[in-house]
């Protein structure tokens, strides 16, 4: 499928998702225009004024209101939805907030998007809707059962699905903290050494967007291979790099904070395509009739098992320092 000269919509485009989707597609033939919906217009106008690129549209609006959304998606070929309340502590104190914007917001977009014959929308989730124990993970977890439900139904419109882990430096991420403690002569706060996160660039998870756009069928969920570290090994990769001599606090975990996190559950791996960097999960498209399953079941294999930050590649210090000097952050700076 080629992609060329289409309009491109990316909710809650003023964001770190957002704008590396931007950056990615701006200067290629895939889209000659590209609208960017968010609700924060000051974010907005510092993008409008740095870009200062008449390809870029921009749409004050909130995917909580249907009229907004609606209106924003006249004309429009594809879509990608990163709008949503990510960080685990608000939506830990403010559940209904999340549920609010992750869940009935993905409703209002897929329904907009199918009401004026959308080709593809593609949803960004994360890791923490796989086994969720917080907020934030929950409402990501129902925000893909309803895509999948709504792409079920959908003649004209396909809808699936991306998952990431951490992607590194993004807004509220812990690697910005780390910089930023350093520069402050602060010591870096760590929650469990022994934690473990997947390490993605925002280069890599617009790739998987890409590819989802070429490669989705209605109700795909596609993930990204990745490696993963400690925390402890990344605030020391970082040290290193930096120099800085900085002490490691241990802080304890917050709230509804894992001590690794899932990109696959061992249910979706059981049906999971192997695509080479990423793989396929393809949605449960049996209908309410259960009757007729029960003598039908799968054999399930005893040697599969979910795909996590423990079980991925691990890197060692040396490992991250090589993942952090391909950053915009660390690309000026030379381990020591």
């Amino acid at each position: 499928m080629e992609i060329k000269d289409k309009v491109l919509l990316i909710t809650g485009g003023t964001g770190s998702f957002g704008t590396a989707v931007l950056n990615r597609f701006l200067d290629t033939d895939h889209f000659a225009e590209i609208r960017i919906f968010s609700r924060d217009e000051k974010k907005q106008d510092d993008m409008r004024n740095l870009y200062k690129n008449n390809k870029i549209k921009f749409f004050i609006g909130d995917v909580r209101d249907y009229t907004s959304v609606e209106y924003v998606m006249k004309g429009v070929d594809y879509v990608f939805h990163a709008a949503a309340l990510k960080q685990v502590p608000s939506c830990e104190f403010f559940p209904m907030q999340a549920v609010q914007t992750n869940v009935y917001g993905t409703q209002n977009v897929i329904r907009a998007a199918a009401a004026n014959d959308v080709e593809k929308v593609i949803c960004l989730s994360t890791d923490k809707a796989a086994y969720p124990i917080n907020a934030m993970g929950i409402s990501k977890a129902m925000m893909e059962k309803v895509a999948v439900a709504e792409a079920r139904n959908l003649k004209n419109t396909v809808v699936c699905l991306t998952r990431y882990g951490n992607v590194m430096a993004s807004r509220g991420s812990v690697i910005p903290l780390f910089l930023s403690q350093i520069e402050k002569g602060e010591p870096l706060t760590v929650t469990d050494a022994t934690m473990t996160r997947f390490l993605m660039s925002l280069e890599e998870a617009v790739e998987l967007v890409l590819f989802a756009f070429e490669n989705g069928r209605p109700g795909d969920l596609f993930v990204n291979k990745a490696p993963a570290a400690t925390i402890g090994d990344l605030a020391a990769a970082i040290l290193r790099i930096t120099g800085a001599e900085n002490d490691v606090k241990i802080i304890g975990t917050r709230h509804g904070e894992k001590l690794y996190e899932t990109l696959c559950t061992r249910e979706e791996m059981l049906k999971a395509e192997d695509m080479g960097d990423f793989y396929r999960i393809p949605a449960d498209n049996r209908d309410l009739n259960y009757a007729k399953y029960f003598s039908e079941g799968k054999e399930i294999k005893d040697d599969v098992e979910d795909y996590n930050s423990h079980n991925t590649k691990r890197e060692d210090i040396d490992g991250v320092i090589r993942l952090l000097q391909k950053l915009s952050l660390f690309s000026n700076l030379s381990s020591i």
